[in-house]
């Protein structure tokens, strides 16, 4: 939201408002700010957030029990002593997730987040909450229940860690958690770390984000409201359309807020579902790899010179040298190929220093590069880039369905279509595909993102699939160290791999003979200076080889349909953020 517009809405809802402080004020309108959808008014925004923060406070200010072992025969529940590892039990902890129906009956130890807390009298009902699996707990005063032990359960906040022990029994009806045939009944009651006042409520950042037609919906009833409310100013009335709009707003929490407290918003079962899926995507990755005889290697990123040849790196004084962070292990790889080590894989971070504010750049990713020798044909390569993403997406939807089904609570989105092999496009056929539907790239151009998009949609149309290569890109728009088409030398043996019509990597057969490589430098019109250091690495001997690079929090942005990068990586880094 605007914040100019934020400031007229606080003058329309709180007339005196140049009364509030200076402070205050400026809390208000950067609480608001943060939400991320247009038309969200601000009074329920701002009074949401104060009653929270009140409770927040209430559930602060709760009466301390200590206790200072979890086997105590008196105290039964409490706040434990600080756990500093001075003494050992034989309890057994056991995962929410796998507490079911047919565990009615057992007694066991959990230890959960407080994800919600409700006490009602003699009556507590709190939500268990440990990665992505949630349970019920019910409490009820009785003999064995002392009401004291169910008063301060109900005093637990939000997001505190406890440790319970408790009976596992059916439920009556399903409970609105992923256990939801069981609940608890507790022995046992501990606070083992209580949070204090949260800067968001956990359940307002697992809200689902709103359509495009929820935003547009939300901007006109917004507009409409703030018409009446002047119309009614103006005929000397205290209108109430602002109010109204108020109160059917949905409130949210913005993007700032879930990076700025990313150790809270990764709580969220979607959130923390995306990480696992983005560490199964690079456990696949390795395990592709390593059962087909490659290598893993690491590279250094601390480089003299620039990995790709161009400007955007990160400079840096390497005590009295110059150096940068690298851009790519390629470079390495390449070495490693002619140190004979045949075929190698790397997973290791890659900073790009590119002032690029978009929704799927980040200026340090997770790069998963590999490079492999090829025998007669640098299809050898289609081929292994095929079967790894393939295996990559069978894993992830066999083995992870109750992560992709977290993942869908908030961030709803189309299964990836793909079929035994990747479908691979000749550039020719794809900028024939584009024509044909009225973009005129031309047929020696590299494409443009919208392009890119463009030939997603019509490929999905015509081919069903979201999985794809774009085979044989035109010289000029690749790196010198591409190999040329041998039929047609403006051509290249270069592809670029797409998902849902966005590019994942680029790869290419590279040059490996030192005197082609001199040529095509030339070509390029680059100084031999530039890349002496790359050439002099081609001087005795190097086998035909090629490989391709490949981002890990892209690939699980894409692969989950979300629209944004920084939902994929844990503390992400742009233009724009460099902290947590």
């Amino acid at each position: 939201m605007d914040k100019i517009l934020l400031e007229e809405e606080l003058a329309q809802t709180y007339p005196n408002h140049a009364t509030v402080s200076t402070q205050v004020k400026q809390q208000m309108l950067r609480y608001v700010g943060d939400l991320p959808q247009p038309g969200i008014g601000f009074a329920a925004a701002y009074a949401a957030q104060q009653a929270k923060q009140k409770k927040g406070q209430q559930l602060a200010e709760r009466q301390v029990v200590e206790v200072d072992h979890p086997e105590s025969k008196e105290a039964i529940y409490g706040d434990l002593a600080l756990m500093n590892s001075a003494f050992k039990t034989e309890r057994k902890f056991e995962e929410i997730s796998a507490l079911d129906k047919s565990r009615v009956g057992s007694t066991v130890w959990v230890r959960a987040r407080v994800h919600a807390n409700r006490g009602k009298g003699k009556s507590c009902f709190m939500v268990l909450r440990k990665g992505i699996a949630t349970v019920q707990v019910a409490m009820f005063a009785s003999e064995t229940m002392p009401r004291e032990m169910v008063k301060y359960a109900s005093k637990i906040s939000l997001e505190s860690v406890v440790d319970v022990q408790a009976d596992i029994q059916a439920t009556p009806s399903p409970t609105n958690t992923t256990q939801s045939d069981i609940e608890l009944i507790p022995k046992r009651v501990y606070v083992v770390s209580a949070a204090t006042i949260l800067p968001f409520k956990i359940e307002d950042a697992m809200a689902p984000e709103p359509t495009e037609e929820e935003v547009a919906a939300a901007k006109a009833a917004a507009a409409k409201a703030a018409e009446e409310a002047a119309k009614k100013k103006g005929k000397g009335k205290k209108g109430k359309g602002k109010a109204q709009a108020d109160n059917n707003a949905t409130i949210t929490v913005g993007q700032k807020l879930v990076l700025d407290y990313r150790w809270l918003s990764v709580r969220t079962p979607a959130a923390n579902a995306i990480l696992r899926v983005q560490s199964a995507v690079g456990t696949y990755f390795r395990q592709f790899f390593l059962e087909r005889g490659f290598a893993e290697i690491h590279t250094p990123k601390l480089t003299p010179g620039v990995s790709e040849g161009g400007a955007d790196v990160f400079r840096l004084d390497y005590f009295g040298r110059d150096a940068c962070l690298a851009q790519s292990p390629q470079l390495y790889k390449q070495m490693a190929i002619m140190a004979d080590m045949q075929r190698v894989f790397e997973v290791g971070p890659v900073f790009r220093a590119e002032n690029s504010n978009t929704h799927r750049h980040m200026t340090e990713f997770v790069g998963l590069d590999f490079e492999m020798e090829i025998y007669e044909h640098y299809h050898e390569l289609l081929k292994t880039l095929s079967d790894l993403f393939i295996f990559i997406f069978k894993q992830i939807n066999e083995k992870h369905a109750d992560a992709l089904a977290a993942v869908q609570t908030q961030f709803p989105f189309e299964p990836l279509e793909f079929g035994d092999e990747a479908l691979v496009l000749g550039f020719p056929e794809a900028v024939k595909l584009l024509n044909e539907a009225g973009d005129p790239v031309g047929a020696y151009e590299d494409l443009s993102t919208a392009s890119e998009k463009l030939l997603g949609r019509l490929v999905k149309a015509k081919y069903n699939t979201d999985f794809y290569i774009v085979d044989r890109y035109p010289y000029e728009a690749r790196p010198f160290y591409t190999m040329k088409d041998p039929k047609d030398p403006k051509y290249t043996n270069s592809y670029d791999v797409f998902i849902r019509g966005e590019e994942v990597t680029s790869g290419a057969q590279r040059v490996h003979d030192l005197a082609t490589l001199v040529k095509q430098v030339r070509e390029k019109e680059i100084p031999l200076s530039n890349v002496e250091a790359y050439l002099r690495s081609f001087e005795h001997g190097a086998p035909p080889h090629g490989g391709a690079g490949i981002g890990l929090e892209r690939v699980t942005m894409l692969f989950l349909g979300l629209n944004n990068i920084r939902k994929s990586s844990f503390f992400p880094r742009t233009p724009l953020r460099l902290t947590p």
